[in-house]
């Protein structure tokens, strides 16, 4: 497929264009909202026109929205325009809401779609939630902009979702990986035709090389796609390319020290730092949490599709303890809101092992030496915790007084990647 003149550029254009821009959007974020109007009451904007002098501003992380957004309801003074203003309002776990204006593809998840091949007459089967969260909406509006039709199939209902491909052949899939290999093998099991699906982009969790080569061996083309709730498309692969993820061209992203300011030399790995265009919820040094490295390879060599920004290493994990399951985040916040809500919990540790997809959610408690609850009663309880302050299952577990290790951590990531 023909690609746009900005995925074409050299990378002076390339940073030229976004340096040019910069300004602009943080006098425009000075103007609009509350909250960069006063991070950057002192900041003259004219004066930010290059990637040193951008370093000089502070960083706004996704840690710090939940504990922003309650004391400056309901986005935390971050929002450029007023609620009327906007598509839709989404929630995410923390509690984090997070606005969408009013831009067909205002997360810019098209480019990510057409790099799969996906073009206009598509039928799209999209699976990620329509409930709460952005996910589903990201990529319909990236759909609709390429003249695709879609089919807003959620999450679930797995059987059905076989029945349903079977019968409207669609071509080409957006969910994650893990989602769509259950429904093919439900299909299979069903002797169900799903042979139409020729095309994916997947997300909210890894493509590992072991499920890439599943989906290419039934000759389905499938890519994997960066994004987050708050600032949408970040990065993306494309069919051409064995690693690495291309960078969007209307993003201005760097890898900055996990938790600092400073950025880290080429090639090593550090917290991505987001500086998006938006006109709705303007984000300037917007700390995501994830973890990633420029592609040095990049640095000379574009991709072989011909798409010539730079490539990030993709996501190589989380700067703070949070973690992702199941296209959820779990923050170490949560897990201190489910000792809150069991008193008899001394310190609890949350594990999660298994597979990507395939996750297993298990939180490990020390009881208070005072408890008199019965165990199984206590269990109960903390299970029926953990799914409401997560929205994800999760079993539990006793542990004798003093056994859990002293390391600071909440959460603890053990699940086996290949």
């Amino acid at each position: 497929m023909q690609l746009d003149i900005c995925e074409t550029r050299t990378s002076q254009e390339r940073l030229q264009d976004l340096l040019k821009r910069l300004p602009k959007q943080i006098q425009y974020a000075k103007d609009h909202t509350q909250y960069f109007g006063q991070l950057f009451a002192h900041v003259h904007a004219k004066e930010i026109h290059t990637l040193e002098q951008l370093t000089t501003l502070p960083v706004t992380r996704k840690s710090d929205l939940s504990a922003q957004q309650k004391d400056h309801p309901p986005f935390g003074g971050m929002n450029a325009v007023q609620l009327h203003q906007m598509k839709r309002i989404f929630h995410s776990p923390g509690p984090i809401f997070e606005p969408q204006g009013k831009e067909i593809d205002s997360f810019r998840f098209a480019r990510a779609l057409r790099a799969a091949g996906f073009e206009s007459g598509d039928l799209v089967h999209n699976t990620f939630s329509y409930h709460f969260t952005p996910g589903a909406w990201m990529l319909e509006g990236a759909a609709h902009a390429l003249g695709c039709c879609v089919f807003p199939a959620g999450v679930g209902q797995t059987e059905l979702q076989a029945q349903t491909i079977a019968h409207l052949r669609p071509n080409a899939y957006t969910g994650t990986p893990s989602f769509l290999k259950i429904i093919l093998e439900k299909a299979d099991e069903l002797h169900l035709d799903t042979s139409s699906i020729k095309k994916a982009v997947v997300s909210g969790e890894a493509l590992t090389p072991s499920l890439r080569s599943w989906f290419n061996a039934r000759g389905i083309v499938i890519i994997s796609a960066y994004a987050t709730a708050d600032v949408g498309l970040i990065a993306y692969e494309s069919p051409t390319l064995s690693s690495g993820m291309i960078i969007e061209e209307d993003v201005l992203l760097e890898i900055v020290e996990p938790n600092g300011t400073q950025a880290m030399p080429i090639g090593e790995t550090g917290e991505v730092v987001i500086t998006v265009f938006d006109q709705s919820y303007p984000l300037i040094r917007f700390g995501t949490g994830d973890l990633s490295a420029i592609d040095t390879s990049s640095l000379t060599e574009p991709s072989p599709c011909g798409r010539t920004n730079l490539r990030i290493k993709g996501w190589l994990g989380r700067a703070d303890q949070t973690t992702k399951i199941k296209g959820m985040f779990v923050h170490p916040g949560q897990v201190q809101e489910i000792i809150r809500k069991n008193p008899s919990i001394k310190k609890a540790r949350l594990m999660v092992t298994g597979t990507i997809g395939n996750e297993v959610m298990t939180l490990f408690c020390e009881l208070k030496e005072e408890t008199q609850e019965d165990v199984s009663i206590l269990n109960t309880a903390i299970v029926q915790s953990i799914r409401d302050v997560t929205k994800l299952r999760g079993a539990v577990e006793f542990k004798n007084s003093n056994s859990l290790v002293e390391d600071g951590k909440l959460i603890e990531d053990a699940r086996s990647y290949d």
